[in-house]
């Protein structure tokens, strides 16, 4: 159905906010053969065109590259590092987890805190903040020194697995969505698409959808798309109008988030395209929380058409995020009619 050995790769490549090489590089060397032109622009986004019949209209896709991670602050004199998040974190999940600091090589470290045991009864009860967590590299200052600075970047250290139907993995937000756009473009090399496409594998989503401005107003997008991980709280305990969506009930149609409300156009059309080709969706309204969608729609210099597809994803920003293996694949499906018919739909104000 989908090639988990690739998802598993780019989840586990490292990629941090503004740290992004790695990643970049694979997804390049992946993605070159299946385009006409690949660039990377000042800020450090991957572009990938595809030439379309008619070059007076663009149409942007968008997955962002980076993954929520650290980056180091300190070390005191008896090796433990600090750090500072890149991204949002919910502290809890620090607890217990094994980490990477990238610097003149990688060298695994183990996120600590101060022991249950010793904590005063008032410490017990309190939430823990990302400042009560150093990192033991099991070393002293000096050995850590030799390969760690100040400004190396630190991410999460896990393996995809497989599970019944579905992947887990750390970073499936967003690399799930680098691999839909990377398959995309790849299905669609000996096919027409009606306009010039643009798969841009966008920088530093994470701390404020930053690479996404910059490409939105170089490419200046008639027609985009987001490519974003969503909420699927369908888990014991939650009330139905509080899911945003349900893992393995199909794509995800955007219709807002926090950040942007899509165009009714583009919400009208994609929903029309999933009846047509007879793909299984839903609706997406994400309360909290948004994506390069927003940076496009409102960078473009003349506006653009915006929408965005969401994968349904459980455990979002934990290092055990979900993902089902068919909603994938519909949302490959999904990219694909979408950047392929936009010339047949009537674009006009109603």
């Amino acid at each position: 159905m989908i090639n988990v050995a690739l998802l598993a790769t780019i989840t586990e490549t490292a990629g941090a906010p503004g740290f992004e090489n790695r990643i970049r590089n694979f997804i390049k060397d992946q993605v070159t053969p299946f385009v006409d032109e690949v660039s990377i622009d000042a800020m450090g986004n991957l572009i990938a065109l595809k030439k379309g019949k008619d070059s007076s209209k663009r149409t942007m896709v968008a997955a962002h590259l980076d993954e929520i991670g650290f980056i180091v602050t300190g070390i005191d004199n008896k090796g433990f590092v600090r750090f500072h998040t890149l991204g949002g974190f919910d502290p809890k999940t620090l607890t217990a987890q094994r980490v990477i600091v990238h610097g003149k090589k990688d060298l695994i470290g183990v996120m600590g805190s101060k022991p249950i045991h010793v904590m005063t009864p008032d410490e017990r009860t309190k939430n823990l903040k990302t400042t009560d967590f150093f990192i033991d590299m099991g070393m002293s200052k000096e050995e850590v020194e030799e390969y760690i600075e100040v400004g190396n970047p630190i991410t999460r250290q896990r393996e995809l697995i497989e599970m019944g139907n579905c992947v887990n993995a750390k970073s499936l937000d967003n690399r799930v969505s680098v691999f839909i756009l990377l398959e995309a473009l790849k299905q669609l090399k000996d096919k027409e698409v009606p306009y010039d496409l643009y798969g841009v594998f966008t920088v530093q989503e994470e701390i404020g959808i930053r690479g996404a401005t910059v490409a939105g107003h170089h490419v200046e997008p008639h027609f985009s798309f987001g490519l974003d991980t969503t909420i699927a709280f369908d888990v014991p305990g939650s009330q139905p109008h509080e899911q945003i969506t349900q893992m393995g009930n199909g794509t995800a149609i955007k219709i807002m988030d926090s950040s942007t409300v899509c165009d009714t156009r583009m919400v009208r059309y994609m929903k029309e395209t999933a009846d047509k080709h007879k793909l299984k969706w839903q609706a997406e309204i994400l309360t909290a929380g948004g994506t390069d969608t927003a940076g496009m729609q409102r960078m473009s210099k003349y506006g653009t058409i915006a929408g965005a597809i969401s994968i349904p994803t459980r455990h979002i920003h934990q290092v055990i995020e979900m993902c089902n293996k068919e909603d994938i694949h519909l949302s490959i499906e999904m990219l694909k009619a979408c950047v392929s018919n936009l010339d047949t739909f009537d674009w006009s104000h109603q």
